[in-house]
C-alpha cells in the first residue's frame, strides 16, 4: 500500500498538503456526548435505567447527553466565541465513552441516532460552525458485526481475516491469566484489533470516512493513528480530501509527530506538548502530582524550559502546520486542569490566555467555563451543571469569551510566528514576554504575564495600546502586572 500511495503524482500531492486555511480562525469545544446535555428528546432513552445527572463520573453507566443536547447547547457555546465542535465518539457502542464502536455507520441511537445527527448538522451550518467527529480506526468493540460473526462462526466465518488471530475458538472475556486468542489494543480483550493488511478491512474504513464527510462533518480526529500502519492514512487523506478539500484531520500523536506532519497523513496533532508545558509554567511550583508519564510529562518547569519546549514544538514543523495543530490544556483522557492546578482559579486563567495567544488552534474542553476540576480518567468526564452559573464551581464563561473575541480581532495572534522572552522580577523568574507579528501587516501583539502569586511585574520596557483585558482597554498602561495577571498590548516600539 505505501508503494501504491507513492505512485500520486506530485502536484496532487502538492494540493492535499497543506491545511485548510479556516483551521487557522477556529476556536474548538471539545464535547464528551454523554455528559453535556440531556435533552429528554431521544425516544430510545425513555424507561431506561439512565444514571442520574451529576453522578460521579464512572467506565460504566450512562448519563443519558445526546445530539439534541449538544444543539440546545449552541447558545452557550456561540457565546464562549467556538466557532468547531470536536465531538468524542458517537457511533453505536456499549460504553459511555464510544471508543468500543459496532457500527461506524450508525449514530448510537441513545445519543439520539441518525435524526439527531442529522438535526445537529443543519443548525451547525445554519449557524456557521463546524464540525469534527472522532475516528476509531485502530480497533473496535466486540460487539462489532464482523467481529461478532468470528464469535458465532470460528475460524469458518468469511470476516476471519479481518482481525489478527491466534488460536480458536476465541475467548473475548477471558477470566484472569487466559489469553483472549487475538490481537488487541494494549492487550484488552473489548477491544479488537483490525487487520489492516486485509482489503476489505481498509476498504470498510476508509469509506466510513468518506461516508461522514458526505452526511456533512468539516472533518477527522484520529484515534491512536501511530498504531496504524502509515500507507493507510496516506490512503484516508486522499480519499477524505478529494472528497472535501477543506476538511481538517487531527491525529491523536501525544509527541514529536514530524513523521506525521510533512503532507502526507495529518493537517496537525492534539497538542499535548501545549497542554503539560503550560500547566507545568503557570503552577509556579504547585502541580498536582502522580499523574505523570512518559507521552505526558508533568511536572513544574522554569521560563526557559518552557521557551525551550515551545519554539522547539514549533522548529519541527512548517508554519501551515503550527496554525492546525490542536492546542489544548486537558482532555477526556487526562486530568482536567484545573485539578492539576490544585484549585488555583487564577492559575488556569494564566493558560488559558496562554492557550488563545500561542500559534495554533484553541481547544476549550466542556465544563472548564464551569470550573470543572476532575482527576485521572474518568473521573474528568463529569456531566455538565446546567443550570445558574451562580451555581457552578466557577463562571470563566466572560473571561473564554473575551480571548476567543482577542483572538478573532487581532490577525497576528492567528499566525505561526512566536518569540518568547524571560522576565525577571522580585521573585525571580516570574514572567514571559511573547511576541506575535502578522506577515500581513498586521499590528504586532505582545503578550505579558506574570505567574508569580506574591509579586508584580515592572512594565517598564512595555509600550502600547492595551487590547486585553476588557476592564484595562482605552486606559493607561499600568506601571506593573499585578500577580497572577497577564496583558495583551499593540507593540509600537523595541523592548529594553
Amino acid at each position: 500500500m505505501e508503494r501504491r500511495a507513492a505512485a500520486v503524482s506530485s502536484d496532487v500531492r502538492g494540493a492535499l498538503a497543506d491545511p485548510p486555511t479556516w483551521v487557522a480562525d477556529a476556536v474548538v469545544c471539545q464535547i464528551f456526548p454523554d455528559r453535556f446535555r440531556r435533552s429528554g428528546r431521544v425516544r430510545e432513552q425513555r424507561g431506561l435505567a439512565l444514571q442520574p445527572w451529576g453522578t460521579p463520573p464512572d467506565g460504566v453507566g450512562f448519563q443519558g447527553g445526546d445530539l439534541y443536547g449538544v444543539i440546545e447547547g449552541l447558545d452557550h457555546l456561540q457565546q464562549l466565541g467556538i466557532t468547531c465542535l470536536y465531538l468524542n465518539p458517537i457511533f453505536s457502542s456499549a460504553a459511555n465513552h464510544r471508543y468500543h464502536a459496532y457500527d461506524y455507520l450508525q449514530v448510537d441511537p441513545l445519543l439520539g441516532g441518525d435524526a439527531a445527527f442529522d438535526a445537529l448538522v443543519v443548525e451547525l451550518k445554519r449557524r456557521g460552525l463546524r464540525l469534527i467527529l472522532d475516528g476509531v480506526f485502530n480497533h473496535c468493540g466486540r460487539g462489532f458485526w464482523a467481529f461478532h460473526h468470528l464469535l458465532e462462526n470460528g475460524a469458518s466465518s468469511p470476516y476471519a481475516d479481518w482481525f489478527i488471530t491466534e488460536r480458536w475458538p476465541l475467548n473475548p472475556y477471558p477470566a484472569n491469566g487466559e489469553a483472549c486468542g487475538y490481537h488487541s489494543w494494549w492487550s484488552d480483550p473489548a477491544l479488537p484489533k483490525f487487520n489492516h493488511a486485509n482489503p476489505q478491512v481498509r476498504e470498510h474504513l476508509l469509506a466510513v470516512g468518506e461516508h461522514w464527510l458526505q452526511r456533512g462533518i468539516d472533518g477527522w480526529r484520529l484515534d491512536v493513528p501511530d498504531e496504524v500502519e502509515p500507507g493507510f492514512w496516506v490512503e484516508f487523506r486522499q480519499r477524505v480530501r478529494r472528497l472535501n478539500p477543506e476538511a481538517w484531520i487531527v491525529g491523536e500523536i501525544w509527541g514529536d509527530a514530524r513523521q506525521w506532519l510533512a503532507g502526507e497523513h495529518f493537517d496537525g496533532v492534539m497538542n499535548y506538548r501545549v497542554a503539560w508545558s503550560t500547566l507545568g509554567w503557570v503552577a509556579d511550583g504547585r502541580l498536582q502530582e502522580g499523574h505523570a508519564r512518559s507521552s505526558i510529562p508533568y511536572g513544574c518547569i522554569s521560563g526557559d524550559r518552557y521557551r525551550e519546549v515551545l519554539l522547539d514544538t514549533l522548529q519541527w514543523y512548517r508554519p501551515q502546520v503550527n496554525q492546525a495543530q490542536l492546542n489544548l490544556l486537558d482532555s477526556h483522557d487526562v486530568p482536567r486542569a484545573l485539578h492539576m492546578l490544585q484549585g488555583d482559579v487564577a492559575a488556569l486563567k494564566l493558560a488559558l490566555v496562554l492557550l488563545f495567544c500561542l500559534p495554533g488552534v484553541p481547544c476549550v474542553y466542556y465544563g472548564t467555563e464551569a470550573g470543572l476540576s476532575g482527576g485521572a480518567e474518568p473521573a474528568c468526564r463529569e456531566a455538565f451543571p446546567w443550570g445558574d452559573p451562580g451555581d457552578w464551581p466557577q463562571d470563566l464563561c466572560s473571561f473564554i469569551a473575551s480571548l476567543a473575541e482577542l483572538r478573532r480581532e487581532q490577525p497576528a495572534l492567528r499566525g505561526a510566528e512566536l518569540k518568547i522572552e524571560l522576565l525577571p522580577g522580585p521573585d525571580g523568574e516570574q514572567g514571559l514576554r511573547l511576541r506575535r507579528r502578522d506577515p500581513g501587516g498586521a499590528p504586532a501583539v505582545e503578550l505579558v504575564v506574570n505567574r508569580s502569586r506574591t509579586s508584580p511585574l515592572s512594565l517598564a520596557c512595555s509600550t502600547g495600546a492595551v487590547v486585553w483585558p476588557p476592564e484595562l482597554v482605552g486606559g493607561a498602561l499600568p506601571a506593573a502586572l499585578q500577580p497572577q495577571t497577564a496583558m495583551v498590548l499593540l507593540s509600537t516600539a523595541s523592548h529594553c
